[in-house]
This record gives structure tokens, C-alpha cells and sequence, in this order.
């Protein structure tokens, strides 16, 4: 219960951050690894590439290529499954 403040801490500072990187801007060195740290934990926690781009205003694309670039091993698509978990259940067993 007492992160609570350092969450909020560490909240505002990836917003600052997002913020002063304007949209189409060039991202170049520390600023840049520094978002593409931030993109890495945010999308290892479970956000979804959409909702990266959406909050640091940057598209898509951009956010795809840092976390590639980042080493991040990109998720399937979600969605119907058609079964797949059945068989990877019994494959497991």
C-alpha cells in the first residue's frame, strides 16, 4: 500500500516523458531508449500495442518497431482461438 506514491511518481514521469516527444517528432538517444524501456515493461505488464500508441501518441507502427527494436517478443493476435486451447491442453497432458 505504500507504493502508492511512487506509482503516481513514476506515472507522471512516463507522462512527462510521453509529453515532451511531440507527435512525428524524431526520438533519438536517451529519449529514445528511455520510451522504448517504458513501452517494454508497459507491454510485458499486458498493454496492448494499440493502447501504447494511444497514450504516447505515436502510432502503431512506431510503437511496433520500438518494441522489436527493444527485443521484445510481440504476442499473437487475440481473439476466437478455434479450439487451440483445447488441443494445447491435451498436447501438454
Amino acid at each position: 500500500m505504500g507504493d502508492h506514491g511512487n506509482l503516481t511518481e513514476h506515472s507522471y514521469e512516463e507522462a512527462r516523458v510521453a509529453e515532451t516527444l511531440k507527435k512525428g517528432s524524431r526520438v533519438t538517444g536517451a529519449a529514445r531508449e528511455k520510451l522504448a524501456a517504458d513501452l517494454k515493461k508497459k507491454y510485458d505488464s499486458g498493454a496492448s500495442i494499440r493502447a501504447l500508441a494511444e497514450e504516447t501518441g505515436r502510432s502503431y507502427g512506431f510503437v511496433h518497431r520500438m518494441l522489436s527494436e527493444s527485443g521484445v517478443i510481440l504476442r499473437g493476435r487475440g481473439g476466437a482461438t478455434r479450439g487451440k486451447s483445447k488441443t494445447a491442453a491435451v498436447a501438454g497432458s
